[in-house]
């Protein structure tokens, strides 16, 4: 909406331009500001209503592999759960309020949050109204690989002419490795793995949405200036006409979820379920993509890389050995299975995600 004003105000942007950052005459700082300060008005405010609303329809229902975990974790059956559909639609109404709607990265963060967020609610659909613990893995892998496919093509091509837009860059030296058409496989699987990896994550009071405000903090910065050509050439990294705008997404997204980080704070009123965790992942995959920063990826989602590996660790130990390397996986499990408080765990957790995203951002400059 500000960028249909700002073209249809032509003369009034030409006064204005010199007070605008950068090379940027939209004004992109005070947009991302402003879809931050929106996508979290926007969950405060909708909050209420809409876990009253949940909390009629949509409630928890525990029921892992683990009997000692459904014990655990036994008060948190029947709280409201699908709280993603709140945090999507502030994301959403923050893009269409601050975003340029013809920006190929916006439109890709919009398809990637609705796809993977439709992908989680049919999933938490299953799960809440069958006897059934949600899809079966083949069935939830198909939708994301939809979406995943559909975005990695768009990518691909929007990236052709760019002459490190298939390129695997290595944020400490800035070495880069050309993927070619493998950078089609590639993208798939970090979109997919990048999404996976905060859902595997989201199993305590707050875990997932405080991790995701750090690491999605981290690639608004990262978006904004891989956009930005003199910050990029500064620190030498690919410069991508247009990529700031996903600074905007990402800017609408922190503040959602720290909106619903109001709600879902020990002891937590709401969960925002597949529904939340399955596009908030895919969102920060598409942004390393997006900015060819995937290693930073790596880094700065640490503690989602962490999670997920334990999970494959336990899977593969076990089937070789017949023993558990933890107590119970994810990782979080394992502290809650030795007796730590879940706040505690949480708070940790979120200690080495803010860790995590000040070395990430920072190897930027590492040359």
């Amino acid at each position: 909406m500000l960028i249909w004003l700002l073209h249809h105000f032509a003369p009034l942007v030409e006064r204005l331009e010199p007070l605008a950052a950068g090379e940027s005459r939209v004004f992109l700082t005070t947009r991302t500001a402003l879809a931050s300060l929106t996508g979290f008005l926007m969950a405060v405010l909708l909050g209420p209503t809409a876990i009253g609303w949940l909390k009629k329809r949509f409630r928890e229902r525990v029921a892992s592999d683990s009997d000692r975990l459904n014990q655990i974790q036994a008060s948190k059956n029947s709280t409201p759960t699908m709280g993603g559909l709140f945090i999507l639609s502030a994301v959403i109404t923050a893009v269409l309020l601050w975003g340029d709607l013809s920006s190929r990265y916006v439109q890709l963060g919009l398809f990637v949050a609705i796809g993977l967020g439709a992908v989680g609610a049919v999933d938490d659909w299953v799960k809440l109204n069958t006897l059934r613990n949600g899809l079966s893995v083949r069935q939830k892998f198909i939708g994301q690989l939809i979406v995943a496919t559909i975005t990695t093509v768009v990518l691909y091509l929007h990236h052709q002419s760019h002459p490190q837009g298939h390129a695997l860059v290595w944020p400490v030296g800035g070495a880069g490795f050309a993927l070619g058409a493998g950078f089609l496989l590639w993208s798939v699987f970090v979109l997919v793995g990048s999404s996976n990896a905060v859902n595997l994550t989201d199993g305590l009071d707050g875990l997932a949405g405080g991790c995701m405000i750090f690491a999605g903090s981290a690639f608004v910065a990262v978006t904004y200036l891989a956009g930005h050509r003199v910050m990029a050439e500064y620190l030498k990294i690919p410069y991508f006409p247009g990529a700031g705008e996903l600074s905007v997404l990402l800017g609408g997204m922190v503040g959602a979820v720290l909106g619903f980080l109001w709600f879902n704070c020990y002891p937590a009123q709401v969960f925002m379920g597949d529904t939340g965790s399955l596009p908030l992942g895919g969102l920060i995959g598409l942004a390393a993509l997006a900015t060819r920063q995937e290693a930073v990826l790596v880094i700065v989602g640490g503690i989602f890389v962490l999670e997920t590996l334990s999970v494959i660790l336990q899977v593969a130990w076990f089937r070789c050995t017949g023993n558990r390397i933890l107590a119970c996986s994810p990782l979080h499990n394992h502290f809650l299975f030795r007796g730590q408080h879940e706040m505690k765990i949480v708070v940790r957790f979120w200690i080495g995600a803010a860790l995590l995203a000040i070395v990430g951002v920072a190897s930027l400059k590492i040359r």
